[in-house]
């Protein structure tokens, strides 16, 4: 045990300043070099006692620290709760969302034939109304004539009905 602490204690500083400048944060290099000593500790025995200590243990941080570099990369970046900005801490949840859509979608497919043409022309592929009316053969009139019937049905249809309707309520 003697020994160790003789081959050990010296590097100590050299550690942290190699484990600094690769992590770039003084608490985690202070931290790095923690774990890097507990390991040389409990697996002292298993070295080459012909090897070099030293490389040994650079070896040990080096590796340590790569291990931690993937690991932060792999969750992201820390931030402390009180300085986080508030879309780092949620996220906008997207099920309400796709189920408005899915709404939406199956009120448009319960509009006649003519409007729902008229509405996605218009709508979806931004057609001016006297394009749309020559893809349909209409009059312009007629095109605007749908396209407000149209927009009527799926207003009413989105009002009418609640929109989460299909959720149910667990206690």
């Amino acid at each position: 045990m003697r020994d160790m602490m003789v081959l050990i204690e010296p590097l100590i500083p050299g550690l942290r300043r190699y484990a600094r400048s690769l992590l770039r944060d003084a608490d985690a290099a202070d931290d790095l070099v923690q774990d890097c000593l507990e390991r040389v500790v409990g697996r002292w025995h298993q070295r080459r006692t012909d090897g070099n200590a030293r490389s040994w243990v650079y070896t040990i941080l080096h590796n340590l620290a790569i291990n931690r570099i993937r690991q932060q990369t792999r969750r992201g970046q820390h931030l402390p709760m009180d300085n986080a900005p508030e879309p780092a801490l949620a996220e906008q949840p997207t099920q309400e969302s796709q189920l408005h859509s899915r709404d939406i979608t199956a009120a448009v497919d319960r509009l006649p034939d003519d409007h729902r043409a008229v509405l996605l022309l218009i709508s979806v592929e931004e057609l001016s109304y006297a394009e749309a009316a020559r893809v349909l053969d209409v009059p312009v009139g007629t095109v605007m004539s749908r396209l407000s019937r149209a927009r009527e049905r799926l207003r009413r249809d989105m009002t009418d009905s609640p929109q989460v309707s299909h959720l149910r309520r667990v206690k």
